[in-house]
Formats: C-alpha cells, structure tokens, sequence
C-alpha cells in the first residue's frame, strides 16, 4: 500500500530525517500529528527489545499517514494500528512478530506503552498507547503488564490532551471510540466526506536525537507489581521473585519453599493449620466410647433404612 504523506516537509527536515534513520536505535522521537507536534523520549537502556521494535517501524516510514484508532476518556488514546488509503477508508498496517514483554515500568500518565492482544503478555506488535491518568492499578497487573518503553517530554501533553478531548465516533461498525475532528459539534452521522481530514492523522514520527543517554535525567516510575505475579509490591514479601509471595513466619523463606510456613516446629505436611501457628491438631470428633461419631451415624441411617425395606 502507498503511503501518503499529508503535511508537506522541508527538505532539510527529510534530509535530517533520513540520515538519522539509519542509526540502530534512539531515544527521543518526535510525534508530527494534525492535532500538532510533541516529543517522546524512549527508555531503550532499560527496554531495549521494546525500543528496537518500534523504531524498526519509525525507520520504515510504517507510522506516516497512520491515525488515533481509539481514544477512552481519562484512560489512553492509542494508535499504531491503521493507515489511510486513497477512499479514506482505514487499512491495517502491515506488521513484524511480536516483541517480548519489558513491563518494567509503571503505566502513569505521560507514558507510551505497546498494546498487546488479551491473555498473551509477549503479542505486542506495531500499536502503541499513551496513559492519560496513573493507570498503573490496572495495566501494571493485568496481562503480564503493560510496557512502558518512554515518556512525553516538554509541554507534549497539551497536545495529547488535546486529541482526548476530541469526540469520538464509531467506524464502519467495527472500531469504537475513534476520535474525529468535528464529532462533537457536527455528530458522527454528519461529517463531511471524505473522512481524510476528519482523523487525527500522524503524518510522521522521525528521529530527533539518536543518542542512547538522553533518559538519564528521567525518573521513570517503577511498575507497582516489579515480578508481575499478580500481587503489588506493597503486599509481596518477594517483590522480585514470581515464584514467592507469602513469608507467614517472616523467616525469609518464601511459603512455597518453607516446609513450616507458620514456624511452629510443626512440618506442613503434618499440620492441620500450617499458617497458623497457635494450633497445628485437628480437632478431635471422636465419641466417648472411642468410636467415630461419624461413622456411627452413617451405620445408624444405614440400618434403618434396612429396616423400612424388610417392611416392605
């Protein structure tokens, strides 16, 4: 598919453009979109698959003419997914495999992170989201946890905040939530045609500055669940190890090693109660006279029920 490339470039912009293209990595990129320009600076020291992988489509130009597929109110706005062809109609991009997951950061707002498909934390491919709020609650723990692989920088928001506060339509019966120029003051039914100059289209995503220590002054913040073993790290006794959790006796050996979770000299094996350490015997149900009070309920109903049939 021929890519269309709507705002027109100066030849020293392209020129600049394509020799830093060439470079293997970078770590800030510039976002040109018709809701305006900002930057983004990409953690590719400490996510460095995640990075690789997108630049890989900045360098082919995959990005250019490629719209906002999705915008939820004070959650994210997303795209990467689908470029325009000549009816205006979307098309989705071609893409490479997928790329490991790198969640090693929290998904707070002003972070770029990969979409990925649900249920399989290692699917990310070419689409990509940036956080509007803290949303690490929910994309730090769910599917593997989100990437987050760099941060909007300068006065950007503005221009992101700007696009989420465009209204939303639904197109062709099959995305929802596509934010449209014109959609709150004219209504989806009543755009004009074609839908071209109705998208918020990024034109391009070029390279600014290849240098790979330009986070080093960042702060970026640690993913709340650092082991992603569904349990936050407030609340992990093993932060960093997924097999570990629990530490009921505190004695540094995780629960699922400890043959005495509780530490009352007690083996689990042997304990009614292994995480408590108070008791450790179950109770006895025994009768008085040494039989199972169980049992002789059992044998009671049994022989009455004989009982009944003999009647018969």
């Amino acid at each position: 598919m021929s890519k269309r490339i709507f705002r027109p470039l100066a030849t020293s912009a392209l020129i600049s453009s394509l020799f830093l293209s060439a470079t293997s990595s970078a770590t800030i990129v510039e976002f040109q979109t018709s809701q305006g320009d900002f930057q983004v600076n990409l953690y590719d020291q400490t996510t460095p698959k995640t990075v690789e992988n997108f630049i890989s489509y900045v360098n082919k130009a995959s990005y250019s003419n490629t719209v906002i597929h999705r915008s939820v109110n004070e959650f994210i706005i997303q795209g990467g997914g689908y470029d325009v062809d000549e009816e205006s109609f979307l098309q989705p991009i071609e893409t490479d495999p997928a790329v490991i997951n790198e969640p090693i950061y929290s998904n707070v707002r002003a972070t770029i992170a990969m979409a990925k498909l649900g249920g399989d934390p290692n699917s990310a491919t070419s689409q990509f989201f940036f956080n509007l709020g803290d949303n690490s609650a929910n994309l730090d723990l769910q599917n593997g946890g989100f990437t987050a692989f760099g941060e909007v920088i300068g006065d950007g928001m503005v221009v992101v905040d700007k696009i989420a506060n465009l209204g939303t339509c639904v197109y062709n019966n099959s995305i929802t939530d596509i934010p449209m120029h014109q959609a709150e003051e004219l209504g989806c039914a009543n755009l004009p045609d074609p839908l071209s100059d109705q998208y918020v289209t990024i034109y391009q995503v070029t390279i600014v500055d290849a240098s790979v220590n330009t986070a080093d002054d960042l702060t970026p913040t640690l993913s709340i669940d650092t082991d992603h073993d569904g349990v936050v790290n407030d609340q992990d006794a093993f932060p960093e190890d997924a097999s570990e959790w629990l530490d009921t006796d505190g004695d540094g050996i995780g629960n699922n090693k400890d043959d005495d979770d509780d530490g009352d000299g007690v083996l689990d094996i042997n304990d009614a109660y292994p995480l408590d350490p108070e008791r450790s015997q179950a109770p006895d149900t025994s009768d008085s006279s040494g039989g199972s009070f169980g049992f002789l309920g059992l044998f009671a109903l049994a022989a009455m029920r004989m009982r009944r049939l003999f009647k018969r």
